[in-house]
């Protein structure tokens, strides 16, 4: 009997039809930047033949068409979707992404252990191959109140399994570069493997020693000139667009054929709106295109160098050997996949079915007390009042000051200059902190916005302008357990529930994109200017640690609302 690889052989020879043959089309080789007019075998799970022609049991015609390796996100937190693993798979495999590496962070700082096990489960199941990188930063901080611990105890009985890569985002590099004992265990124990990289505005000797401790990638560049001295520090730069952090535009410059081998990209945060409306990876070749970089380094950001970064050797060419995931495109420019391969299957909505569901978890994870108008007000301060300044399309936040209103013995809002109300509140039922300041930036001139998406350790995060609809706001987030809510005038005008750990939803991708959409519209009536206001709001409670060049910026404690600087 022959065996699966003497088969795969006999294929590739020619002596026996592959299982599918691509004909009529071309591929982009990556090595040589040529358009090759070929036929495309493949067997089982890999491409066994190329720059020839053969025959197949299925023969698919793609004359005038293009092939380029599957695109792999190298970065996200799936979380951020909204929507589960099965369904992010579905909603953005069509687009041509058969890799995405992720680290579960936003589940694991509600669940812990449980939610790290809920991905590994989901990613033994789904059509595009997912990938997990242990959660280095849980919690993200001591500066917030998360709904779990793991150290390096708790990490370790996951480090061998078959879909992890290694260890997540290292976060804190203040703790790095202070030889914190918690982040040193982490670090000793992952030495060898891969460490992934976050260190925004990292420069100089103090990006020397955390280097040193074995970081070698980052996705938080936010300049060419940041990109271009860690790229010559050894570190592969990973070019992020998401629905918030939108670095694409300012790391165009570096985005060239010399460079491609040590650039990837990454999403971050995308949710299924965007997704709709402008793409996935495909919108950023296709931008980075149209802005004047040569399609072979994109194509090669996207696809090869992404493979190699993270030590997966067996894709990101189309090439005999490598793993068949494919995405036949209507041209490189404009990037629109119209036939996609995961692993030599064509992926198709029965492809889908063929999944075992993972069971939802993390159901009752909002344990915050009902609040009313009272726990909102802010006590009159003498001199200026600290203000959190938002940067739309940036996840850090400025400091600013300002005299505000005074009404009665309270600071109350200054719709003249866009700063209204802002209030974290402890959801994980430990302590019930419960914190109040100001923000400038989301244009509301009513009513209040509220989530459980609050990054990293996702409390209750509120914007609002007056207290009676932010109260109304944050107790409709226990009632649907956790999710996003729009008020207006005391009533809910949207929202959607977010019951897995308060992130995802039990509902398909089509469902949440079309939910967002009317939140979206929600929130534009109550005067918000941001392109996002949700996942901006997500972001808000966001720690900045000032340290270094960046102790101009503010930083929110989420249990004391200090600024610190």
């Amino acid at each position: 009997m022959t065996s699966r690889l003497e088969r795969l052989i006999d294929q590739g020879v020619g002596r026996v039809p592959a299982d599918i043959v691509l004909k009529g089309g071309s591929f982009f080789d990556l090595v040589t930047g040529e358009l090759v007019r070929s036929d495309i075998a493949i067997g089982a799970d890999r491409i066994v033949g190329t720059s020839g022609n053969y025959e197949g049991e299925t023969e698919i015609d793609i004359s005038g068409r293009t092939v380029v390796p599957g695109f792999i996100d190298t970065h996200l937190h799936i979380e951020s979707s909204l929507v589960t693993p099965h369904e992010f798979d579905r909603c953005v495999l069509p687009y041509g992404v058969t890799t995405a590496i992720c680290d579960p962070h936003e589940i694991a700082n509600v669940l812990g252990k449980e939610g790290i096990e809920f991905f590994l489960a989901s990613a033994l199941e789904t059509i595009m191959d997912i990938r997990v990188q242990l959660s280095s930063c849980v919690p993200a901080t001591h500066l917030e109140t998360s709904g779990a611990d793991l150290p390096i105890e708790s990490l370790l009985p996951y480090r061998d399994h078959s879909k992890v890569i290694g260890l997540a985002e290292f976060m804190n590099f203040p703790g790095v570069i202070h030889k914190d004992p918690v982040c040193m265990a982490k670090l000793d124990a992952f030495q060898g493997g891969h460490i992934d990289g976050h260190a925004p505005l990292l420069s100089g000797n103090d990006l020397n020693g955390y280097l040193a401790a074995g970081i070698h990638t980052e996705h938080e560049c936010t300049s060419a000139a940041e990109a271009l001295e860690k790229i010559r520090k050894g570190m592969h730069i990973l070019v992020r667009e998401g629905s918030v952090s939108k670095d694409l535009a300012a790391l165009i410059p570096i985005i060239t054929e010399r460079l491609s081998p040590y650039l990837a990209l990454c999403t971050d945060d995308r949710n299924p709106l965007d997704i709709a409306e402008q793409g996935h990876l495909d919108h950023m070749i296709r931008t980075a295109i149209a802005a004047g970089v040569e399609p072979l380094a994109i194509y090669r950001a996207a696809s090869i160098s992404a493979a190699r970064a993270f030590g997966l050797r067996d894709r990101g060419l189309v090439a005999p050997g490598w793993r068949a995931d494919l995405v036949v495109l209507d041209s490189l420019e404009n990037c629109r996949a119209e036939m996609v391969f995961s692993a030599g299957r064509r992926v198709t909505d029965a492809l889908f079915s063929t999944r075992r569901p993972v069971a939802p978890i993390g159901l009752d994870s909002v344990k915050a007390r009902p609040v009313n108008a009272a726990h909102f007000g802010v006590p009159v301060a003498e001199g200026e009042t600290p203000v959190i300044g938002v940067m739309p399309g940036k996840i850090i936040t400025e400091h600013r000051r300002y005299r505000l209103p005074v009404k009665g013995n309270e600071t109350t809002v200054d719709l003249d200059n866009d700063i209204i109300k802002v209030a974290v509140i402890e959801r994980h039922g430990k302590n019930g902190n419960h914190a109040n300041g100001f923000v400038q930036g989301f244009g509301l001139k009513k009513g209040a916005i509220a989530s459980t998406v609050g990054h990293d350790s996702h409390n209750i995060c509120i914007v609002g302008v007056n207290e009676d609809d932010m109260a109304c706001a944050a107790n409709r987030l226990g009632e649907i357990k956790g999710g996003f809510v729009v008020v207006e005038d005391g009533k809910v005008t949207g929202e959607i529930a977010l019951p897995i750990a308060g992130l995802m939803s039990l509902e398909p991708y089509e469902t949440v994109r079309d939910t967002l959409h009317h939140l979206r519209k929600a929130a534009f009536a109550l005067g918000a200017t941001l392109e996002e206001p949700f996942l901006q709001l997500a972001f808000l409670p966001l720690p900045v640690i000032p340290h270094l060049k960046i102790s101009d910026m503010g930083m929110v404690d989420v249990d004391k609302f200090a600024l610190i600087r």
